[in-house]
């Protein structure tokens, strides 16, 4: 039977891939789909400096940062540029010539980590003449009652690098700015007020690598008296920050005594205006008709009176209803979300033909629910408890939430995931290969089974690693043990490793502890024969050191009542039908 988990999850699609959960709070859980370039196309050469970046729409995505750079994933000619919706970035001061640009895309989410997409390239073409003349933004030529605060702003001139800029109060005049390359910016912050009610003369003067443009001629406006710039103004109704407001509020701010008016803009995200954009309002109030419900509001308002608009006024949000976020916090500028965190994994192991495995919650929370999936992604509550018993492997949900107190009431604010519960067994130990190394053996542990499985040497309680290789291994007797991380048991498999090669020790240790304190020639277990006549011994320069009977206790490490260093030698056994064996061992100390 079929079971829903009211409005946190809506929707159960793709299981092969990913499950997306989407939440009834219009959020979305998306896969990695990162968009490709349009224009100029990824690869292209010879793009004009003053193209536009253009990228795919990805359904579901609620806003794209841009950057640009002349490295991949480099920001050094933009650095992370939140563009909203848009898929199109026009870059204000062109591109630089001749020049590979990366452009990375990352994908904005309210209630999810961003996804940085693989940087894409472009080759801009070189320049081959001086750039255009520019024109004035702000303010137009001829503008009248220009506010003395004013900045100066001008259009990009294509194939600019740079601007040469003057300003006074005469026709070419630079009383009030001499010639001062500003490079490449588009506006100009007067470090001091205009003079009032003049006539203020600019030039700017675009150049490049070829050469200044020619012809271009200068721009002029006139100031108005001197005047004050209002105040900033904050909301009463609804107040900053409130929640479960009517889906049509009343919305009121402080007055602002010398302002004439007060821009609105308001939006769904801090970076649009996408419900009412820059609307200038000559009263304070307004009443806005059907908000959506269960959404966070982000409202800005800028008085302004003849000197021009208040600087510097802040962002402040409300929500319809009572929600779980995106909020928007104006003390750290960051977006709040309500909806706890989860740290749950991907994947869960349980012990094959196993009884009571218990899989339990990893996060605090006010409640849980686990569903388990069928092949056709139908949902099936089947525990309520932090931790339950999952007896087959399968597709599972584990979802968590928070009860969250408001003045309309409460809220239950969640979040979920699917998870995979696969089956492990104990490991079957199949081999342990020895190889020989410098510094002693390694032991290369070879298991089969279906779990995730530890490894340990010579202790069942651990050390356990991942790895399943040991190195720096004395020769000797050793067990290893394999533990299945689940819980499943524990394997162990003994080695016996033999010391000797056709009879003849790789070490020994004369240090008086009566064990391997002479190397001497062993004989086979099955055999009650001695084939060699006499032993001789040689440091790794070829000297000779001792001469040994096969059936005597070996060489004691000594030489000339000298204790040998901890070193490598080399011995040659003759039998007695003078067949000579050679090979070399090592003294530890």
């Amino acid at each position: 039977m079929k079971m829903k988990k009211g409005s946190s999850i809506c929707k159960v699609l793709a299981l092969s891939i990913f499950i997306m959960l989407m939440l009834c709070y219009n959020f979305k859980v998306l896969g990695q789909e990162c968009p490709a370039l349009v224009g100029p196309l990824n690869g292209e050469n010879q793009v004009a400096t003053t193209a536009s970046i253009n990228w795919e729409t990805i359904e579901g995505v609620p806003g794209y940062i841009i950057s640009l750079g002349t490295t991949p994933g480099g920001t050094d000619i933009l650095n992370e540029l939140n563009v909203g919706s848009s898929t199109s970035y026009s870059p204000p001061t062109g591109l630089p010539k001749n020049t590979q640009i990366f452009v990375t895309i990352t994908l904005f989410f309210f209630n999810q980590a961003n996804i940085t997409c693989e940087s894409q390239s472009f080759t801009t073409a070189s320049l081959t003449e001086v750039p255009e003349c520019t024109f004035l933004f702000n303010p137009m030529n001829n503008a009248i009652d220009v506010n003395t605060t004013t900045n100066i702003s001008w259009a990009y001139a294509p194939g600019a690098t740079g601007y040469l800029f003057t300003m006074g109060t005469t026709p070419n005049g630079d009383d009030l700015v001499p010639i001062t390359d500003l490079g490449n910016t588009l506006s100009y912050n007067p470090s001091m007020d205009l003079p009032a009610e003049s006539d203020i003369y600019v030039n700017v003067i675009p150049y490049n690598g070829i050469g200044n443009s020619i012809g271009c001629t200068g721009f002029t406006f006139t100031t108005a008296p001197e005047a004050t710039l209002p105040n900033c103004t904050s909301l009463i109704t609804p107040y900053n920050g409130e929640t479960n407001i009517p889906l049509s509020p009343f919305l009121e701010w402080n007055e602002v005594p010398n302002a004439t008016g007060y821009r609105v803009s308001i939006g769904t995200s801090p970076f649009e205006t996408d419900i009412l954009n820059n609307a200038a309002f000559y009263r304070t109030s307004t009443m806005v008709i059907d908000f959506e419900p269960n959404r966070t509001f982000f409202i800005k308002i800028v008085p302004f009176n003849d000197a021009g608009e208040a600087i510097g006024c802040s962002q402040e949000t409300f929500s319809t209803l009572l929600g779980c976020g995106p909020y928007y916090d104006p003390l750290t500028s960051e977006l709040v979300v309500l909806n706890p965190d989860i740290t749950f994994p991907d994947t869960v192991g349980i012990c094959q033909n196993g009884s009571g495995n218990v899989i339990s919650a990893t996060d605090e929370a006010d409640g849980y629910r686990w569903y388990s999936l069928d092949v056709d992604g139908n949902e099936s509550l089947i525990s309520t408890e932090a931790s339950l018993s999952i007896e087959k492997a399968g597709e599972y949900i584990y979802e968590i939430f928070d009860i969250i107190e408001g003045s309309g009431g409460t809220i239950e604010c969640s979040s979920s995931k699917v998870f995979r519960v696969e089956e492990s067994s104990i490991a079957t130990i199949e081999n342990v290969r020895v190889t020989e190394v410098l510094n002693g053996l390694n032991f290369e542990v070879i298991v089969e089974g279906n779990g995730n499985y530890e490894f340990a040497l010579d202790n069942p309680e651990g050390p356990y690693q991942n790895s399943n290789i040991f190195g720096g291994i004395t020769p000797g007797t050793h067990t290893v043990y394999v533990r299945d991380v689940n819980g499943c048991g524990v394997a162990e498999k003994t080695i016996q490793q033999d010391l000797t090669v056709e009879g003849f020790p790789k070490f020994f240790t004369p240090n008086g502890d009566g064990t391997n304190d002479f190397w001497q020639y062993r004989r086979p277990q099955d055999s009650n024969e001695i084939p060699y006549e006499v032993i001789h011994i040689f440091d790794r320069f070829g000297n000779f050191l001792a001469q040994i009977d096969p059936k005597s206790l070996g060489w004691n490490g000594i030489f000339n009542g000298r204790k040998m260093p901890a070193s490598d030698y080399w011995f040659k056994a003759i039998s007695f039908n003078n067949k000579v064996i050679t090979g070399h061992f090592t003294l530890k100390r």
